[in-house]
């Protein structure tokens, strides 16, 4: 990947005027280096997280080439990028028009707001960029050491359990450093000290990944890598749970910056275009700039205080804290789902105590499935028992045999998942070979077929 270049010339005085107004308004951050690339480069960026020197995965690979087809047709654009970090980078697009440049500065001081006092970022690493670049050369000599191949497959099977974490953990884990102890989850597992006992580990454990890495029978480098992919699992976490109030809050400070003066009489009617683009909704499609900046809206309407707001809450306490009728009849939520004959998408349900159940259920646990590790030793194998909490969503069991699998792998035994289907207590056993599914009866602390 080419390098990024220092901002234009040109852009200089807007960032600077730019940077001036949102701090006047009260926005708080850490300082803001903003970079030009080109549009081809800020898929590339995007595919990495943002992060250019971060280790190589056919994933980013895959995920850069379906970016960039969807630029090249016209499908989707990135307007901007930007890297919680301290000092925040954020790269700016060179094909960008003016108009565009100076929305995207907004934007991006919004969200450096959000990175520096939102309190589900607090336990996360402020110099991420530096990290990164310690895992890529990590990786790099495990390469050197071990083959590419080697290393590839192993680094894909992590890669393929890295949702599988504790969402709650840093901050558990920030309260108890406040306390003296100087452990931190996004370290890499090497670094930290072990608190598990075996004979009865800390089980059960929603840090399945945090287990794995102690206890699974793997070479030094395997725990090593394992350890890398789980810490930034726990870095990119709190981007998940806070899209919606992030990208919300980003939206409403470039509104209300751009309409305040920034913009030139010529750039109302395309910062209107573009704006509207950006905050657009479709039929059974949650747009979190839009739903974001709506209830940003709304509780700056009801007077209450947007930057304690914008600093306690993740996106579902935001969303139960303010969703209620008036909102959503306001913003025309409903409930959608497909027609059982014609497959259709339609509305089916307009009750907003509805609305808003269905909208906590998709964002619960960060968007992904609770899964919780029971027990490493199941009727005394050293198999692995996993059950799924069903909170309103299903498990998709093709992507969970996918999972499981990858854990027999790492584990090199058997793995169980206990789940519900349609009503049914199921379990699901992956052998390494065979992925089996069988009706079982619990009671919550044991199984019977």
């Amino acid at each position: 990947m080419s390098q990024s270049s220092p901002i234009d010339p040109s852009l200089r005085p807007w960032a600077v005027r730019i940077e001036a107004l949102a701090r006047s308004a009260g926005l708080d951050f850490h300082d803001i280096v903003f970079e030009m690339v080109d549009p081809w480069q800020v898929n590339a960026l995007a595919a990495y997280g943002g992060f250019p020197v971060r280790y190589p995965s056919w994933r980013f690979g895959m995920e850069f080439e379906r970016m960039e087809k969807g630029r090249q047709w016209g499908l989707s654009k990135i307007y901007e990028l930007v890297i919680n970090n301290d000092p925040t980078y954020a790269y700016l697009v060179r094909s960008n028009s003016l108009m565009e440049q100076k929305l995207v500065m907004a934007h991006v001081c919004g969200h450096a707001d959000f990175f520096k006092h939102n309190r589900w970022f607090k336990p996360t690493d402020r110099h991420m960029l530096e990290r990164m670049a310690q895992h890529g050369s990590r990786v790099r000599r495990f390469v050197d050491s071990y083959g590419q191949d080697a290393v590839d497959q192993f680094l894909d099977q992590a890669l393929s359990v890295d949702n599988l974490i504790d969402p709650f953990l840093p901050a558990r884990e920030l309260a108890r450093a406040e306390q003296g102890c100087e452990r931190r989850v996004d370290e890499p597992l090497s670094s930290l000290e072990v608190h598990r006992k075996r004979g009865g580990s800390e089980l059960p454990t929603y840090d399945i990944m945090g287990h794995l890495a102690e206890h699974a029978p793997l070479e030094a480098w395997q725990r090593e890598l394992l350890g890398i992919v789980r810490a930034e699992a726990y870095y990119f976490m709190p981007q998940r749970m806070t899209k919606i109030m992030n990208e919300g809050w980003a939206t409403f400070w470039h509104s209300k910056m751009l309409t305040q003066g920034l913009l030139d009489a010529t750039e109302i009617v395309d910062f209107a275009d573009c704006h509207s683009g950006a905050t657009a909704s479709a039929p059974g499609q949650l747009n979190p700039y839009k739903l974001g900046i709506d209830l940003f809206r709304y509780a700056e309407e009801k007077g209450l205080d947007i930057f304690q707001l914008r600093k306690i809450h993740n996106d579902t306490s935001f969303i139960d804290a303010l969703v209620d009728e008036e909102f959503a009849s306001r913003s025309s939520l409903f409930v959608y789902d497909r027609n059982a004959k014609s497959g259709a998408l339609e509305v089916s349900d307009r009750g907003w105590e509805n609305v808003k159940e269905r909208l906590l259920q998709g964002l619960a646990w960060g968007g992904s499935p609770r899964i919780e590790l029971l027990d490493d030793d199941h009727e005394g194998r050293g198999e692995l028992l996993l059950r799924h909490h069903f909170e309103g969503r299903e498990l998709d069991l093709s992507a969970a045999g996918g999972v499981l699998r990858q854990l027999n792998r790492l584990w090199r035994r058997p793995v169980h998942l206990l789940t519900t289907e349609n009503g049914i207590s199921r379990l699901v056993t992956s052998d390494g070979d065979e992925l089996r599914s069988v009706e079982v009866k619990t009671d919550g602390s044991s199984l019977a077929a």
